[in-house]
């Protein structure tokens, strides 16, 4: 009758459950009836299984867990992030790496990553945007008696500034960008952004819009030198990066000087 009962009162399989459990299943086991396992519960677990699924870059789905291992400290900055992903990059090769290396690596789950960059191709990138608005700032701190070529060479040599102990990380960087194909072909965008900035400072020195074509030029001229000086610095042409940079504009203003 119970049974019969439980078919329609919900609640009635809480009492039946109870008297399974009460009873044991004869061979001294307590049975366990499955439609007494709440639907809320097997969620959960689906849902914390789900959490650790990831695919890597061929496609597999790989089981990560998010803790970090025994003995290590989770990474919390992206600086950090980047340290262990660099690594990586030099044993495995940038393209031999996936996300879910970098990611188990730093003991992080995958969505935590995602919180310190949007793909692995903005790792070799990291801060581009902070130096980006630095070098907007320098720029515009100018005063106007400077040379629009003096606060060039300013604004691009803060740009790529380094601090205490920070050169060799640079050097780094800049070997990715300018080498990993793939990385180049990811640049696009932000030698875009960072031709913007030059020509939007040329704009407002000359009084002429920043998509006419004097500051389009020129950015595309100063983003030119720039590069070129960056991969003399890599080819050992002089230690100091900067100093590259002094070379290549004022050898550009001289030359369009003289015309």
């Amino acid at each position: 009758m119970l049974v019969s009962l439980a078919a329609h009162v919900p609640w009635a399989w809480e009492i039946r459950a109870w008297e399974i459990r009460a009873s044991g299943s004869g061979d001294g086991s307590t049975a366990r009836d499955p439609r007494c396992e709440r639907p809320a519960l097997r969620g959960s677990r689906e849902r914390a299984a789900d959490s650790c699924d990831t695919r890597r870059g061929d496609g597999q789905v790989s089981r990560e867990s998010s803790p970090a291992p025994v003995g290590r400290r989770r990474i919390t900055t992206r600086a950090e992030l980047e340290q262990v992903a660099f690594g990586l990059f030099d044993r495995q090769g940038f393209a031999g790496t996936t996300i879910g290396d970098i990611a188990s690596a730093a003991g992080i789950g995958r969505r935590t990553f995602f919180r310190y960059f949007a793909s692995k191709n903005d790792v070799p990138w990291g801060g581009f945007e902070e130096r980006l608005e630095r070098m907007r700032a320098c720029l515009a701190g100018c005063p106007p008696q400077t040379s629009l070529a003096e606060a060039i060479r300013l604004g691009v040599i803060s740009f790529h500034e380094a601090g205490p102990g920070e050169e060799a990380w640079q050097r780094r960087r800049l070997e990715l960008i300018l080498r990993v194909p793939a990385l180049q072909a990811n640049s696009t965008l932000r030698y875009a952004a960072w031709r913007r900035v030059i020509a939007e400072f040329v704009a407002g020195r000359t009084g002429k819009p920043s998509d006419s074509l004097l500051p389009v030029t020129l950015g595309y001229a100063v983003q030119g030198l720039f590069v070129a000086a960056c991969e003399q610095w890599l080819a050992g042409a002089d230690t100091d990066l900067g100093r590259l940079i002094d070379a290549a504009v004022h050898g550009m203003a001289s030359v369009f000087g003289a015309a």
